[in-house]
């Protein structure tokens, strides 16, 4: 096994954790009894760009896509 392939698979790993690690820290995407007033649309609703649950979205999409990266390039048997 080479080098290369051993460090990419502990990044691989690294990286699962992460995924699942980011995805689990989301907070759910239904609203609730609070969408039928209107209540949802708050502060953080308007700036969720900005915010944690923004910065969280954001991140777990970079992973993901490391992710995918990762095992296409680990799944070649040039390596």
């Amino acid at each position: 096994m080479s080098a290369l392939r051993v460090v990419l698979t502990i990044i691989f790993i690294i990286d699962c954790l992460a995924l699942v690690v980011f995805v689990l820290m989301q907070e759910g995407k239904s609203a609730g009894l609070g969408s039928i007033s209107g209540a949802a649309e708050t502060y953080w609703g308007k700036n969720k760009g900005r915010s944690m649950e923004g910065t969280l979205v954001k991140l777990t999409k970079v992973i993901a896509a490391v992710f995918l990266i990762l095992t296409a390039v680990l799944n070649l048997n040039v390596l």
